[in-house]
């Protein structure tokens, strides 16, 4: 299926655009905040898991970021966040952005995803109760919520608690 926008790395000059899509897609600005505490944190960012997309007049309309977490000591990512603008939703931009991104970290050799999301959502990409797998966080969330995926067979889904990057706040 051929969709109009353009799924590529983000770069420096998409930051204001990133925050504007932040802003109109989560709650709160607090929520919206999450991306710039991630970009200041180098072991937490990882520029080629940045990802924007791009309408077909070269405006960003979605991104999102892969960032590094841990089940216990087993590296691994989160998926957070996900974000397009309110006129974009439902159209297939953050299906595209997910598919991207996952596709991105299995070419860095990675391993293991984590995301706290809609389990009506992420499912549909591989993604399954992180419960399954004795995965669990360190805070309450529904068990439905949390779910996981391994990008590599050979390497199955490790089991423990997963750790977020410092800006996550957990």
């Amino acid at each position: 299926m051929t969709h109009p926008w353009l799924v590529r790395a983000e770069t420096e000059a998409d930051a204001a655009a990133v925050r504007t899509v932040d802003l109109a897609a989560f709650p709160t600005a607090e929520e919206a905040d999450l991306v710039e505490a991630l970009r200041a944190d180098p072991g937490a960012w990882f520029g080629d898991l940045a990802l924007v997309a791009e309408d077909g007049r070269g405006a960003v309309v979605g991104h999102t970021v892969l960032t590094r977490c841990h089940i216990d000591a087993a590296p691994a990512l989160a998926l957070a966040p996900v974000a397009v603008l309110p006129g974009q939703q439902d159209q297939g931009v953050g299906g595209a952005l997910v598919r991207a991104a996952l596709a991105a970290a299995g070419r860095r050799g990675e391993h293991h995803v984590v995301v706290l999301g809609h389990p009506s959502y992420y499912p549909r990409f591989g993604f399954s109760r992180a419960s399954l797998y004795g995965i669990r966080v360190g805070f309450d969330v529904p068990d439905e919520a949390l779910m996981a995926l391994t990008l590599d067979p050979q390497h199955p889904l490790p089991a423990g608690t997963v750790r977020y990057a410092a800006a996550f706040g957990v």
